[in-house]
Formats: C-alpha cells, structure tokens, sequence
C-alpha cells in the first residue's frame, strides 16, 4: 500500500535485542494468537473489520503516539492494512514483512558459562526451536542446528573458534535440520545418532560415544522413545542437553509416525529413559531442545536442572503403567508439515522449498 512501510524480521529482531521501544501490535485471529505470538507484543481483536476495510477498526486502540509501532498478522498483508490505519491516526507505523511466517526463523541467544566451557543457546523464538553451541579453548560443537547457516558462523567467526563436530539429538519432526549443511561448510564431522535412516554420510553415534573438545568431554546417552535414535548429551558432567526427551515442563511425544501399538511401545522406552535420566545428580543442568513458549529477548538460557523437573514435571513421578496411559491420553495436536519435514530431513536437502512454507507454526513436541 502506497505510503506503508514495511520492516524486516531481521530489522524487527535487532529493535527487540538492543530494547528499542517498539509496540508491536497482534491483529491475527485470537485462535493463531493463542497458538504462537512475538513476546511483548500487544494484541487487537480487529481482523475481521481490517479485513472489511473498516476504518474504525482500530479506533478503540490505545498506544504511546511517541513510540513506533510494528503491525502483525500471518503473511504481512492483513498489517499493511493496520498500518495504514495507524499511519492517518498519526502514528509512526509500520507493516511486518512476511508476518508471523517470516518471523518464524527469527532467533535470539543467551550464554552459559563455565570454567571450563560455556554454552551459547540459540533460541529461534519464532518457532521454540533451541540449539546449542558449546565451546572450550577455541574448538566447539554444534547440537541441533534450525537456524540459517550465518547464525553460528557469526558466532563461531566472532569467538575465533574452530568447529569440530556438528551433532543430532534425533531426527527432526518440526523443523529442517541445518546440520548436514553446517558441517559441510565448516569442514565438521556429522554424528547422527544410530539407527539412523538418512540418505547421507554421517558418523553414527552410540551408546559408547564420547565427544573431546578443548577442556571437555560430552558423553551420549541413548533415551529413546520420541523417536527411536533420541540420544541426550552429557556435557562434562554439568549440563545435560535432552533433546526432544525432557522438557522444562514437560517430556516428548512418543505417536509421531507410530501406530497405536507401535506408539504403546514408544511410551514405555521414553518411561525407562527418563528415569535413566532422573538418576543422575540433581544439580545437572537440563537444557531441551524445543520450548512451548515464544522466548523473551532478555539473554536468559532456558534452563532447569534434573532435581527441579522431579518437582514440577509430575508425570515423572508415575509408575510406568499410569505414566504411559497418561501421555497417550494427552496427545496434543500433531506439528504443521511434520510428514513433509521428517522426509526432508532424511534427504538432507530442502533447497527445492521455501523453508518458512514448511516451519511456519506452533511447536507441538510435548506432552505435558
């Protein structure tokens, strides 16, 4: 629309981690509102009127004149119109590119730091997709790559550091794995853990595997059950990095391309796993692989650790009986594309889509 400025996700991500004050406003239907939204932002139920055209869609709308406001809706076309609106009501307005589909690849990183090591998690706060950089005297490894490629090498150029190995948690259902591609550009080894179906080169990881970087050793430990070859890393004995296993506040799905029986049985391996898990000591760090929440810009890593998910996460606390009925009894919906994306990720190759066609939606991983 003629006199409507639009803003990059990119330009919108930077405003959001150096504190620019910004209103965001929401005018997506309260049901896509509920399921995902930009942390901070403000939300407006005047779709429908936007959508009609009707100019006192938001004359109810309350905001500071003296702060620039960014519009949002699903694809950045509903919000032209928003901000159109807002623009003849005199404020400094401005239209999401792409909407919430394009914010979907939109990240922000916290940092954890040892003696020895530290951790820089990546938080793609567009989809609840949690990736990890761990770094010791120079070398680093990369677990569970969903970003584009320039995220880490940004980070790995800045921290003149020397990327050794790229690993996998499992194979992906709700995201396309940018793994295979990071280690190919970096010169890094590939470890996916086994039994892996995928139709490319790779170094299995098993239940022996030890990883050595720097000062430090990540150990694997095989936990099965949202997937076959889930795998849960060990980092020096401090941090435990569960992949789609245990949650924060919750644990893994086990249906996804299972049958009732077959998820039956993915149910009882992920009870035995977890408890493999609760027994190591209680001060260890969980760090997951996915979040249920969109992630605040504040340079927090999503954390708790195995003594505080004995409290909070009450289905660990079940015997194996009521733990399986009670996960198949609260089964969420399953992740948008998720066929699509797992047949992806076993090609290793997506150059033939748009990503964000395949990624955009909720994260549906946990059961909680």
């Amino acid at each position: 629309m003629e006199g409507v400025k639009e803003i990059s996700t990119d330009t919108l991500r930077t405003w959001l981690e150096t504190g620019k004050e910004v209103s965001i406003l929401d005018i997506r239907p309260i049901e896509e509102r509920t399921e995902w939204f930009i942390p901070g932002s403000v939300y407006y139920n005047a779709y429908d009127k936007l959508k009609a055209h009707r100019p006192d869609a938001l004359q109810g709308l309350h905001l500071d004149k003296t702060i620039p406001i960014v519009t949002i809706c699903a694809g950045g076309k509903t919000s032209l119109i928003a901000a159109e609106q807002l623009i003849e009501q005199g404020f400094e307005a401005y239209s999401l590119q792409g909407g919430m589909k394009g914010w979907s690849l939109s990240w922000n990183n916290a940092k954890l730091s040892f003696p020895d090591f530290e951790i820089i998690q990546f938080r793609r706060t567009g989809k609840g997709c949690l990736s990890y950089l761990v770094a010791s005297n120079n070398e680093a490894i990369i677990v569970d790559a969903s970003l584009p490629l320039e995220a880490y090498q940004d980070v790995l150029k800045k921290g003149n550091l020397t990327l050794k190995h790229v690993i996998e948690t499992h194979i992906h259902a709700d995201h396309l794995s940018r793994s295979k591609q990071l280690a190919e550009s970096n010169k890094a080894t590939l470890h996916l853990p086994a039994p892996n179906k995928v139709n490319f080169d790779f170094v299995p990881v098993t239940g022996t595997t030890v990883f050595q970087i720097g000062n430090i050793s990540i150990k694997a430990i095989q936990t099965p059950g949202h997937t076959i070859e889930s795998t849960s890393y060990l980092i020096d004995d401090k941090v435990l990095l569960t992949g789609d296993t245990l949650f924060i506040n919750g644990v893994g799905r086990p249906d996804l391309k299972a049958n009732n029986d077959e998820a039956m049985q993915k149910s009882k391996m992920l009870y035995q796993s977890l408890q493999k898990l609760l027994e190591l000591d209680e001060n260890i760090i969980v760090m997951p692989a996915h979040t249920s929440q969109p992630i605040d810009f504040d340079n927090t890593p999503i954390q708790t650790t195995i003594g505080n998910v004995k409290q909070t996460v009450a289905m660990l606390n079940l015997t194996e009986e009521e733990f399986v009925n009670t996960i198949l009894q609260r089964i969420p919906p399953t992740p948008a594309n998720y066929l699509s994306i797992v047949e992806k990720n076993i090609k290793g190759d997506f150059t033939d889509i748009n990503p964000v066609d395949l990624e955009a939606g909720a994260n549906r991983c946990a059961v909680s």
